[in-house]
C-alpha cells in the first residue's frame, strides 16, 4: 500500500513546488534609496489619486524553472509604470534625527522621574479623546500621534503636537478639548530586553490627561523645533491640510510602573523632575 500511495504523494509535491506568487510592485512611505527624485514629483491632492493603481494587480502567479508568467498573468506595462511612480508620490527619504531612547528608566520607586522619562522617551503615543462621528457620537475614540516634549536635550514634560483639522480627532478636541494620552514602555527597547509582555505592570505605563489646547504665537517657535527636531519628515508635510501645533495643559500624571498598583503624580512633582 505504502509503495503504490509514494509516486502520487511524489507527484503533489511537484506540483505544489511549482508556483509560487511574486510581488510586482509595492507602495511605500520610506525611501531609502537616494536615486528617488521625490522633491520633482507631482505631489497635488489632483494628480495622486489618478495614478493609483489596482492593489490586486500587485500579486501575479508565476512559474519556478523558466520564469516565464502564464498567458493573461502578464503585467501590462502601463500599469507597472503607474505603479513606480505611485511608490514616488507617497515615499520620503529617510531623514536624520537623534536617536530617542535615552538611558535605562529610573528606578520604579523614583514614580516622578519615570514618568518624566517616559514622556520625554516617547516619540508616539495614543491619544483618547470623545468622539463626534455620527456612528460613534458620545463614545471613546482613540488615535495614535507623533508627540514630542522638547528636543532631546531640553525636556519640559509638556506635550506638544502637530496637527491637521482633516483628523477626526481634531474635529473631537473642537467640540470637547479634553483628551488622555497613553505611552506604554514596550516601545523601546527595555521591556522586550526583559521579556516583560506590555500588559506586564513592570513594563510602565503612562497616561496624561488634559486640555488641548492650540500652541499661542509666542510659543510657535519652541514647539516647532520640539516637533521637527524629533521627526524631522514633518516638515515636507503637504501644507494644504493646514497643519498646526498643539499641546497638552496636563490635568493629571497616571502612572503604573511596577506590582502593587498605580501611582497619581502631582503636577509640582511631575515639572519638577527630569529625565536625565
Amino acid at each position: 500500500m505504502r509503495s503504490r500511495c509514494f509516486p502520487l504523494a511524489l507527484f503533489a509535491s511537484f506540483l505544489c513546488l511549482c508556483q509560487s506568487y511574486t510581488l510586482r510592485s509595492s507602495v511605500s512611505w520610506v525611501v531609502s534609496s537616494n536615486d528617488v527624485d521625490v522633491e520633482n514629483a507631482d505631489l497635488s491632492e489632483e494628480v495622486a489619486p489618478a495614478l493609483l493603481v489596482d492593489g490586486a494587480a500587485l500579486w501575479k502567479a508565476s512559474v519556478l524553472g523558466d520564469g516565464l508568467e502564464t498567458p493573461g498573468e502578464q503585467v501590462k506595462a502601463e500599469s507597472d509604470d503607474a505603479a513606480r511612480l505611485s511608490s514616488r508620490l507617497f515615499s520620503y527619504r529617510l531623514e536624520t534625527a537623534k536617536k530617542s531612547g535615552g538611558s535605562s528608566p529610573p528606578p520604579h520607586q523614583e514614580t516622578a522621574k519615570t514618568a518624566r522619562y517616559i514622556s520625554h522617551y516617547s516619540d508616539w503615543g495614543h491619544l483618547a479623546t470623545i468622539s463626534t462621528q455620527d456612528k460613534i457620537k458620545g463614545l471613546p475614540f482613540g488615535n495614535i500621534f507623533s508627540v514630542s516634549d522638547g528636543p532631546l536635550d531640553n525636556s519640559t514634560g509638556v506635550m506638544y503636537f502637530y496637527v491637521t483639522p482633516m483628523d477626526y480627532t481634531v474635529a473631537d478636541l473642537k467640540s470637547n478639548p479634553y483628551a488622555s494620552l497613553t505611552f506604554s514602555e514596550a516601545e523601546g527597547d527595555f521591556c522586550r530586553q526583559m521579556v516583560y509582555d506590555p500588559e506586564d505592570p513592570r513594563c510602565a505605563r503612562l497616561t496624561l490627561t488634559g486640555k488641548m489646547v492650540e500652541v499661542a504665537p509666542e510659543e510657535l517657535a519652541f514647539a516647532k523645533e520640539a516637533m521637527f527636531s524629533r521627526h524631522p519628515v514633518m516638515a515636507k508635510w503637504p501644507v494644504g491640510h493646514k497643519w498646526f501645533f498643539m499641546k497638552m495643559d496636563l490635568i493629571q500624571v497616571w502612572l503604573q510602573d511596577w506590582i502593587g498598583g498605580v501611582s497619581l503624580i502631582p503636577l509640582e512633582d511631575y515639572f519638577k523632575a527630569t529625565p536625565f
